[in-house]
This record gives structure tokens, C-alpha cells and sequence, in this order.
């Protein structure tokens, strides 16, 4: 698998992006100097997309994948885009709480600790629906490890559509996102315009 090996406070600075929308509560004290130079329309609509893909931790071929898709759905294709990125299983386990980073939801997917309507999922790209309950299996449940996660993500606010009880690890789907509650901040119609060159 791909990995990008770029220190995440130097990728931010480059990216003009604050770490705590990726989860992490560092702060970089030194500042992006660029030489007066304007960014051009092209490089502006790249940074987005650049941005989008390093929040959501996806590489270019699915990132594109979810494009092609968003673009069939009905309704604004970017919207679309950043509602599929929202509904990805590794995304929604950071969203509820378990995890601290998306990267370490991504690896408690990976590790199959999840289990889907029941069922065990190890697919961080699986894509929920609305209803769909998710919880954290029973044996991993009481580990140290949860406790940690429980106790720095405690304060951090649920989207209002997520239903979760943190006590047991378990959450509910109630209704799909929609674009005004993602908090990314992703200007998605240039991701579009990039595209659709």
C-alpha cells in the first residue's frame, strides 16, 4: 500500500490547513513563507483537491473513483463528492469518537474491530447507509486502548447525523450527511472544475 511519509504539520502548512481537523492537537509554530507569488486558478483548484485527499486519507485512483461516481448521483456533483467522502466506515469511527485520528480509525478497520449491522467489516472504504449500527466487536471493547481513545475524544462534538453511546462503544446512522454539516473546509467546486477539464 501507498504511504505518504510527509511529516502532517509540514503537509498542513503547505496545505493552509489547521491539524485539528485531522484530529491532532499539535500546533506548527513556523509559517509558510512563499516569495509573493500568485497562485494560479489551476493551482488553487489542485491545492483543494490536494487538501481533500490528504483529510480524508485517500490516494488519487479512488479519490477519482469517488468523483465518477458523485458525478452519476443526482444533485451537485460536489456535494456528492464530499457526502461519499463523509460516509467512508473509516470516517465515521473518527467521527463518533473511537478513534483519534482518521488514521487510527483506518487501522482499527483494518484490524477488524468493527463490526457492521453485526457483521465484521474490514474495508475502510466501505460506504454506510442511513440505519446502519456500528459498534466496536465485544473482545476489543475492554481494552486499555479504547479507554485512552474515550478519554481524549470525550470533549470532541458528534455530528447531529450520528446517534452514539461512547459508554459501549456503539453508534447509529440516523440519516445520511448532508454538505452543510460536513465541517471540512474544502471549497468542493473546484475540485469539480479540475475535474471537468
Amino acid at each position: 500500500m501507498a504511504v505518504n511519509r510527509v511529516p502532517v504539520l509540514k503537509r498542513c502548512r503547505s496545505l493552509g490547513l489547521e491539524p485539528m481537523y485531522l484530529g491532532i492537537d499539535k500546533k506548527s509554530n513556523r509559517e509558510l513563507r512563499r516569495a509573493n507569488r500568485k497562485m494560479s486558478e489551476y493551482g488553487l483548484q489542485l491545492r483543494e483537491k490536494q487538501k481533500a485527499k490528504f483529510i480524508y486519507g485517500v490516494l488519487e485512483k479512488p479519490f477519482h473513483n469517488y468523483y465518477e461516481k458523485a458525478d452519476k448521483m443526482r444533485g451537485m456533483t460536489g456535494e456528492n463528492l464530499m457526502i461519499l467522502l463523509e460516509r467512508r466506515l473509516d470516517n465515521v469511527i473518527f467521527r463518533m469518537g473511537f478513534s483519534r485520528t482518521r488514521k487510527e480509525a483506518r487501522q482499527i478497520v483494518d484490524h477488524k474491530h468493527v463490526l457492521v449491522n453485526g457483521k465484521r467489516v474490514n474495508i475502510p472504504s466501505f460506504l454506510v447507509k442511513a440505519g446502519d449500527t456500528i459498534e466496536i466487536r465485544e473482545k476489543s471493547k475492554g481494552s486499555q486502548r479504547y479507554k485512552d481513545i474515550l478519554e481524549t475524544t470525550g470533549g470532541r462534538l458528534v455530528p447531529e447525523w450520528l446517534d452514539v453511546d461512547q459508554e459501549n462503544l456503539k453508534g447509529t446512522i440516523k440519516e445520511l450527511p448532508t454538505r452543510t454539516v460536513i465541517d471540512v473546509p474544502v471549497d468542493e467546486m473546484l475540485i469539480v472544475e479540475l475535474y471537468s477539464k
